[in-house]
């Protein structure tokens, strides 16, 4: 996989005690390598633009410089150094200009608290030595141990979101602590502890695919996803259950069962209901604070609506802007990895380290030029300010809920600075959202390719006729396996061929909503994700029908006076243009910043 140079990053959330000893230089030993490290993408703009060395980092260096130029003003000659650095624009260069930079750095000697920690909180804490990535890689397995299987006080199941803990993860994060103290922070993942669906390939896990029938798949390589992550110095810390297979919108697993029994995954927030699926699992054990970052996939709604579910922002990229090599197929008309994090900012770092021309995956040669330098450089506030968010009514539907926080939602658009455009949207639209899933017609001959590329010799079911035989599976599906396996080649031809009437759909739906787009000169069409725990009409198909991308923020809570689910997310969807991720996230992050609307599951707080 050809991915862009690796990211580095040093900049902080902002302690003002580092003030003093960054004036007298009493950094931690490791910031003159931090300094060192060869120049990359930093978080944007915020944590750049008081850069006064040009590595696009605020690093001691920095501070360093403005230390040297205290006092001096305009009329110094060596005003044009430190110029960047008179934050208050008063003309001269004070402490408080020292504080503000400072400000700027990775840095923060505070407590760390793990209770949703953010990629900067963590690589703040860590650059300080407040803590270290084994030890945040341990907290979670003490997390995954004590809540995931256990129901507990107040609930009614356990989580189920973890199929597999990596044994190996403590260890990584050990290699990424050496890296941090030679190196300094050479990526924003460096050391973070990452949760990936169970159909993602990986070298030291098996790849189950939910499935009790496969729960011998280990594989010798990762997937081109995974090992961007690697690459980037995160700890791949579990295997995340999912809907078997990736079906459907339940999470219901057999994987490590007994043969007829099987697991549903639980929603944190209320675990009488599903945490959605078919990335349950990664949606549960994130919103849980059982992993820093969580990675899912997308035919129809599985990364959407566990997001929803889970007051989650995930991204279900353009498909060609991540490689699906190494991941277990569901349809790969429709499939496509992305990111599930608690904040707009780790997804767009996490997304960063797995996007990437990949030959095993020819459809990732469409991104050439058409990816940015780095995602993080689109989170600004003001994002909104100016922006053209199109909507259909029927896609707001009639749920209270829903309608009582679109209201709210478009208010605060407004309040931001967009424009809110309603549509009318062609005939020919209710096509596009009508298309149904390959799921059906696409599962045997997609994971027939996978069973000759990845499948580990070891694992004796190989197809559809073997997975029913076996017994070890989600039997109460055998219809739908038995379903699946009669489709034909010619069938599947027909469907998903290069003249296959879903292929020409997929087109047809993606110049359609393209040309709506531009004809309303929108940046973004808006519509919720789901309802409280439920679905919204068929707006989860507006993405994969089109290929084009789509990223999902929590909006607000259900409250008692809906008639709905007291305290169940929904959440804002926004659509836009084929390889427009980082547009998408900036608006996104431009909402976050201005509500905060996540909650945090009450059920699972710190442990003692």
């Amino acid at each position: 996989m050809t991915t862009r140079p690796v990211r580095t990053a040093a900049a902080t959330t902002g302690a003002f005690a580092l003030l003093a000893a960054s004036a007298l230089g009493a950094l931690p030993a490791s910031a003159d390598d931090v300094a060192a490290v060869p120049s990359g993408v930093m978080l944007a703009p915020y944590y750049t633009d008081l850069d006064l060395t040009g590595d696009r980092q605020v690093t001691q260096t920095d501070l360093d410089v403005v230390a040297e130029h205290l006092g001096e003003t305009t009329a110094s000659p060596g005003w044009s150094a430190v110029a960047t650095a008179d934050v208050d624009a008063d003309g001269v260069i004070t402490v408080t200009d020292l504080a503000a930079v400072s400000g700027r750095m990775i840095y923060d000697d505070g407590p760390f608290d793990l209770i949703e920690a953010t990629t900067v909180d963590m690589q703040a804490a860590m650059n300080a030595g407040v803590t270290t990535s084994v030890e945040i890689t341990q907290a979670y397995i003490d997390r995954i141990a004590a809540y995931d299987s256990t129901v507990v006080p107040g609930g009614a199941r356990p989580l189920s979101s973890i199929i597999t803990v990596n044994d190996k993860a403590l260890a990584a994060a050990a290699a990424a602590d050496t890296v941090r103290a030679s190196q300094g922070m050479t990526s924003m993942l460096l050391g973070v502890p990452v949760a990936v669906k169970d159909n993602y390939d990986t070298l030291d896990m098996p790849t189950t695919g939910g499935c009790g029938c496969w729960d011998a798949n280990q594989t010798s390589t990762d997937a081109a996803m995974v090992g961007g992550l690697r690459a980037e110095g995160a700890v791949i810390l579990a295997k995340a259950s999912l809907d078997e297979f990736a079906y459907g919108f339940v999470s219901e697993f057999s994987a490590f069962q007994p043969a007829g029994s099987t697991r549903l995954v639980a929603s944190p927030y209320d675990t009488t209901k599903s945490a959605g699926g078919s990335s349950g699992g990664t949606g549960s054990s994130v919103s849980a604070n059982l992993a820093g970052i969580g990675f899912g996939t997308d035919t129809g709604g599985s990364i959407r609506i566990p997001s929803t579910y889970n007051q989650l922002v995930g991204v279900r990229p353009t498909v060609g802007l991540t490689s699906r090599d190494g991941i277990i197929p569901l349809a790969l008309s429709q499939d496509t990895g992305g990111p599930m994090t608690r904040s707009v900012t780790d997804a767009a770092v996490a997304l960063d380290a797995v996007v990437g021309i990949d030959p095993a995956d020819p459809v990732t040669l469409e991104q050439t030029g058409k990816v940015p330098e780095s995602y993080t450089a689109s989170l600004d506030v003001d994002a909104l300010d100016g922006a053209r968010i199109g909507f259909v009514p029927s896609m707001i539907g009639t749920n209270p809920t829903n309608v009582r926080l679109w209201a709210q939602t478009r208010a605060t658009l407004e309040s931001l600075g967009a424009t809110v455009v309603e549509i009318t949207p062609p005939a020919q639209f209710a096509a596009v959202l009508n298309e149904g899933s390959g799921s059906t017609n696409e599962f045997k001959h997609d994971l027939a390719v996978y069973v000759q590329n990845h499948l580990a010799p070891e694992v004796t079911s190989r197809t559809i006729t073997d997975i029913v035989a076996s017994g070890a599976f989600v039997t109460s599906r055998t219809g739908i396996y038995q379903q699946r396996d009669a489709v034909t080649e010619d069938t599947y031809q027909a469907w998903a061929g290069p003249l296959g009437t879903h292929t020409a759909q997929i087109e047809a739906g993606h110049v359609l909503v393209t040309s709506m787009m531009d004809s309303q000169d929108l940046d973004a069409i808006a519509y919720p994700s789901g309802t409280p725990y439920g679905t919204q009409g068929t707006n989860m198909r507006l993405s994969p029908n089109t290929g084009m991308p789509a990223v999902t923020v929590p909006m607000g809570q259900a409250i008692p006076a809906d008639g709905t689910t007291p305290g169940a997310g929904v959440n804002l969807e926004l659509l836009g243009r084929d390889y427009s991720e980082g547009d998408l996230l900036g608006l996104a992050y431009s909402f976050e910043q201005a509500t905060h609307l996540r909650t945090t599951p009450a059920l699972y707080g710190a442990l003692d």
